[in-house]
C-alpha cells in the first residue's frame, strides 16, 4: 500500500472544462475541502473520494459524486485509487463546466484521468502502520540516547523533562519502532510500545 504526507496538485482539461485535482494526505482531507469550497465558490462541482485505515486494519472508502450523474465523477476516482493502492489519503476534483456535456461515459473518463494525473506526480511513499515507543532514561544517558535517535530519519520525538531525566515518546514506522526496541533490549530500560 501506498500513501502521501503532502498535498499535489495538477490541473487537465476535458472540451473545455477545468478538472483542477488534489492528492491529500487523510489527516488535511476535510480541511482541504472546505479551504477548496470557499475559494472555488463559482466551480460546478467538487468531487472527492478516500481511503483510510481503522483501528481493526480494515479498509474504509468513500466517495462523492457532488450533483454529477450518480456513479460518474466520485468512482472513477475511488478506482483510481484502489488500482494504484493508495491509503490514508484523499482526492478532490474542483470541476469547471466548459460549456460543452461530456455524457456520462466521458465525465467517468475525465475524472478518472484527472485522478490518475495527480497521482502520477505525487511522490507515493510506502504506507506501514505506526506505532509509540515509550521509556525514561536518566540524564547521564540523555546524550546516548539522542545519538541513536539522531541517526534514524522518519522519528517523531516528544520529551518531557523532570528532576531524574527524560520520558521519552517516539512515534514512527511499525520496522523503525522494532529497530529501536533492539537497541534498547540491553539497556536496563522499560519500554512500553503501543500500536496505531
Amino acid at each position: 500500500m501506498k500513501r502521501v504526507d503532502k498535498i499535489f496538485q495538477t490541473e487537465t482539461e476535458v472540451k473545455r472544462s477545468k478538472f483542477l485535482a488534489y492528492l491529500v494526505p487523510i489527516h488535511q482531507f476535510e480541511s482541504l475541502r472546505s479551504q477548496l469550497r470557499r475559494e472555488h465558490p463559482k466551480a460546478n462541482h467538487i468531487v472527492w473520494a478516500y481511503r483510510s485505515i481503522n483501528s481493526y486494519d480494515q479498509i474504509i472508502e468513500e466517495s462523492s459524486d457532488d450533483g454529477e450523474p450518480k456513479g460518474c465523477a466520485g468512482k472513477p476516482v475511488l478506482h483510481v485509487m484502489q488500482g494504484n493502492d493508495l491509503v490514508e489519503c484523499g482526492i478532490l476534483i474542483v470541476r469547471y463546466f466548459g460549456g460543452i456535456k461530456l455524457g456520462t461515459g466521458g465525465m467517468a473518463r475525465a475524472y478518472g484521468e484527472a485522478a490518475k494525473a495527480v497521482v502520477y506526480v505525487a511522490d507515493l511513499l510506502v504506507y506501514e502502520k505506526e506505532a509509540t515507543l515509550s521509556f525514561f532514561t536518566d540524564y547521564a544517558n540523555m546524550r546516548k540516547w539522542e545519538y541513536i535517535t539522531n541517526s534514524y530519519d522518519g522519528l517523531k520525538i516528544d520529551r518531557e523533562f523532570d528532576e531524574h531525566g527524560a520520558r521519552w515518546s517516539i512515534r514512527a514506522g511499525e520496522s523503525l519502532i522494532a529497530d529501536l526496541q533492539e537497541a534498547l533490549k540491553g539497556e536496563r530500560i522499560e519500554f512500553l510500545v503501543e500500536y496505531h
